[in-house]
């Protein structure tokens, strides 16, 4: 099924038209062509945020689903957690001594996460589960003084990453085939020389990603936006500069994505700058990194896709895409403006999408069939 919109055709094929559809088409403020991401379904109107506010207000960063099963989490020890879609979230908060903001969720099956608390030293921690939120162990905690977590990723159970701030001058790269319980730092010789005014954001929980076939991606900000990239399950790496606003120290990367066909994209800004308007997205085509117009509406942090479906957000505003981000729009609202609830972290699963933000906001955006 195929929808073209525009400002004087409208072609509808193998689909009813409902009234809401109608009503959403008017406030689509520019011309979109809408490819349907589910095979042999049919969709027949356009999704609204189902927002949630979580108590305690706390500064959400991290975020992981899996099928109806999802999780949020944040300042203070944070964590929340819907296994029913989220019609109902219950506080799976981690009673530590340790004091921890958590920016970061490694999601296994709906019981078994692994949480990342960020901050110097002993703060930056990791946290495992295999009762849904009930119980957790300390995992793992770092021991370097002068170590910051940054953002973790799985490839499955056993093999996955963890990134953090410089340490003697380049980033520290550790890999796990244990699920998290040891860790070993990979060499600096394998990691290019962390460049001057250069440096990592633990914005969203995408600052790490994993791919197909052993690939992994980290994007650092700054003065110099980069993304580096891994084919050999993060072993040796690579650094390129990517077309990103990088005028102030904290401006570049926040976040990175892969879309349907496995290609990937970065997204950022300026943390002091979230509404003005710059270059905040690329994407690496024809073997180079190259900017997206997705609007230019500020700051992004993170950015999801569903098959031909991405959604990209900011703590002022999200946009959508429906060709696998070869063309964007800002996310409007019924009233035909652009949507202001926008979110710090995204994340995605089976055509739904969960957002998480600040004051303890939680956005919900389906295309599934009800």
């Amino acid at each position: 099924m195929i929808i073209i919109m525009s400002s004087t055709l409208l072609i509808l094929a193998k689909v009813k038209v409902s009234t809401r559809l109608i009503s959403a088409i008017k406030y689509l403020s520019v011309a979109t062509v809408f490819y349907s991401a589910i095979a042999n379904s049919t969709i027949v109107d356009l999704p609204s945020w189902q927002h949630t506010a979580l108590p305690g207000s706390p500064s959400l960063r991290g975020s992981a689903v899996i099928d109806n099963s999802l999780w949020v989490s944040g300042s203070n020890n944070t964590v929340f957690v819907s296994q029913d879609g989220g019609k109902t979230w219950l506080d799976k908060s981690v009673d530590s001594s340790i004091k921890t903001g958590f920016r970061d969720i490694a999601l296994f099956d709906k019981h078994t996460a692994i949480v990342m608390g960020v901050g110097s030293g002993e703060q930056s921690v990791l946290y495992k589960t295999i009762d849904g939120g009930d119980s957790w162990q300390l995992l793992y905690q770092n021991q370097d003084k002068d170590g910051f977590f940054d953002s973790i990723a799985f490839w499955d159970n056993n093999n996955g990453l963890l990134m953090g701030d410089p340490v003697d001058g380049f980033y520290v790269i550790k890999k796990t085939s244990d699920g998290g319980k040891t860790w070993r730092r990979i060499e600096q010789t394998n990691i290019p020389t962390f460049v001057e005014k250069e440096a990592a954001f633990a914005a969203s929980g995408n600052t790490l990603i994993v791919g197909e076939q052993g690939k992994a991606w980290l994007t650092t900000g700054g003065f110099s936006a980069s993304v580096y990239s891994s084919i050999d399950f993060g072993e040796t790496w690579q650094r390129d500069t990517v077309p990103l606003f990088s005028k102030t120290q904290t401006a570049g990367g926040y976040g990175l994505a892969l879309n349907a066909h496995q290609q990937i994209f970065v997204v950022g800004g300026d943390y002091e700058q979230r509404p003005a308007s710059y270059p905040n997205m690329a994407t690496f085509t024809d073997n180079q990194w190259q900017s997206v117009n997705a609007g230019q509406y500020g700051l992004r942090s993170a950015m999801s896709c569903q098959g031909d479906i991405c959604l990209a957000t900011g703590k002022t505003s999200s946009d959508i895409s429906f060709n696998a981000g070869k063309t964007w729009q800002v996310l409007a609202n019924p009233q035909g403006k652009k949507d202001d609830k926008g979110f710090y972290t995204l994340a995605s699963d089976k055509m739904m999408f969960l957002a998480a933000g600040a004051d303890g906001k939680v956005g919900i955006y389906s295309f599934r069939q009800k």
